[in-house]
């Protein structure tokens, strides 16, 4: 190989490295700007969703579906809130990806809120509003309030907050009196486990 031919190659060799450089660059710069975006881009979506939602949560076709227990799937089911965490959100009936957007819901399987029974509600913890983001932040004694269609009432925390595997759904098992069930992934950002709050009904709110 001549000196020419060596000097062209090794030209080559840097532009090569010069471009895969800047397209690397460019697909971290991407995935950063996905991992920002992401969230804020689900919270947007949610705020809109809460908007619908807390229309549809005053509506008389809503009260009677709620004593039928006939709410659908991602349909306005109770309005919660959490004094502690200025947490204030309607919760959907259902916990699949698309009525979680809503960023809480109801396990359909488990009681209404205010009744007999074990109600359990799911919510996001980073994205979709992330209304349960700081769950672990309650202590034993903080309340929690609901409003549904038809009434309301005030459970207190008796527990303060615990984890269990994904897999222990003994935390959804149905009770004798009025209680409550809050479930959230944890740590932040991830799955691999999950934060329950607990807690039992304290007194009813009559409906305005």
């Amino acid at each position: 190989m001549t000196e020419r031919s060596s000097f062209l190659e090794m030209l080559r060799t840097k532009m090569w490295l010069r471009r895969t450089l800047s397209g690397v660059s460019a697909l971290l710069l991407l995935v950063g700007v996905g991992l920002v975006s992401y969230p804020l881009a689900t919270n947007i979506w949610q705020g809109r969703i809460q908007d619908r939602l807390g229309k549809q949560l005053a509506s008389p076709q809503l009260q009677q579906a709620y004593r039928d227990r006939k709410v659908g799937t991602g349909d306005s089911l109770t309005r919660i809130r959490i004094p502690r965490l200025d947490v204030d959100v309607v919760v959907v009936e259902g916990t699949t990806p698309s009525a979680l957007r809503a960023g809480a819901g109801h396990y359909e399987q488990t009681a209404l809120p205010c009744d007999v029974g074990n109600a359990a509600i799911a919510g996001h913890r980073t994205t979709f509003g992330k209304p349960f983001a700081n769950l672990d932040q309650l202590r034993t004694g903080d309340t929690i309030e609901m409003d549904t269609p038809i009434g309301g009432c005030v459970y207190r925390i008796t527990k303060d907050p615990f984890v269990v595997p994904p897999t222990d759904m003994s935390v959804l098992d149905t009770t004798t009196d009025r209680s409550l069930t809050l479930t959230t992934c944890h740590p932040k950002g991830s799955a691999a486990e999950r934060l329950i709050i607990r807690a039992s009904w304290s007194r009813d709110i009559a409906k305005a």
